[in-house]
């Protein structure tokens, strides 16, 4: 019987080139998905992802679904699975969900985190999944700077897609500074993100922290619409898909990110 499958993703993006799968490689999420759910079903299978995370980028919880005949339980598929990706992926969970529900279309809301290393000290054992900015950063000017990303705007200073024909509108419902001793985690929790978008706000928050811009700078560069008037593209190693949310409370998106 043909089902849908929902399934939760864990995974190191750091030696992948990204989520989506290209023509001139096989090293994505999405291929390496794709190569193991199609020889357990003897058949070519598409599985979806909830965004396109970039090269490099991690995920704590990203959602995919495909359409399989399985004959066994989830449970059972999941092991299957598991039993072939590689150690840097893992399913976390899978379950049979209504033949409607699509990871992307489906999405009402997502939380993206990205961690800064503050020392100057280097981050030895954390190094692949931090950016190191050896400066002090000034955490309230941060802060006080973040609450104009707050709302709904249009964030085409903040997509690195200069070509985006789809509207680069979206909401950020809330951002939160998470300190400890010598790390810095931004979370954003909005409708969805443009290309790059949450890497260029944390460069441009970054870039507060060091004194280089002010707060009230972020009201004109959002109005400006221009790529070139906000901060640098903070790595892709930083950064993790933390949380997809689905159901009623969230407005639907557009957004492949």
């Amino acid at each position: 019987m043909m089902r849908n499958y929902k399934m939760l993703l864990a995974y190191d993006g750091g030696r992948y080139n990204g989520w989506q799968k290209q023509g001139n490689t096989d090293n994505t999420i999405q291929e390496k998905l794709e190569g193991i759910v199609s020889a357990l079903a003897g058949c070519p299978i598409e599985v979806y992802g909830s965004g396109r995370t970039d090269a490099g980028t991690h995920a704590y919880g990203q959602v995919a679904n495909f359409h399989m005949n399985w004959e066994g339980t989830a449970e059972k598929l999941m092991d299957c699975i598991n039993e072939k990706l590689p150690e840097d992926m893992a399913v976390l969970s899978l379950e049979s969900v209504s033949p409607r529900f699509h990871s992307r279309l489906s999405a009402k809301g997502k939380i993206y985190e990205y961690t800064i290393w503050n020392s100057k000290k280097p981050p030895v054992f954390e190094r692949k999944y931090v950016f190191w900015c050896e400066k002090p950063l000034h955490l309230e000017k941060m802060k006080e700077a973040s609450q104009a990303f707050l709302g709904e705007h249009d964030f085409k200073s903040f997509c690195a897609n200069k070509r985006m024909k789809k509207s680069t509108v979206r909401k950020i419902y809330e951002i939160q500074f998470l300190c400890t001793e010598d790390k810095i985690t931004i979370s954003y929790h909005g409708n969805g993100f443009l290309y790059q978008m949450v890497r260029i706000l944390t460069g441009t928050l970054i870039e507060v922290g060091e004194g280089k811009r002010q707060p009230e700078e972020i009201s004109a560069i959002l109005a400006a619409l221009d790529r070139e008037k906000a901060g640098f593209t903070a790595p892709a190693k930083g950064l993790v898909l933390r949380e997809v949310f689905y159901g009623e409370g969230r407005e639907e998106n557009d957004s492949d990110y």
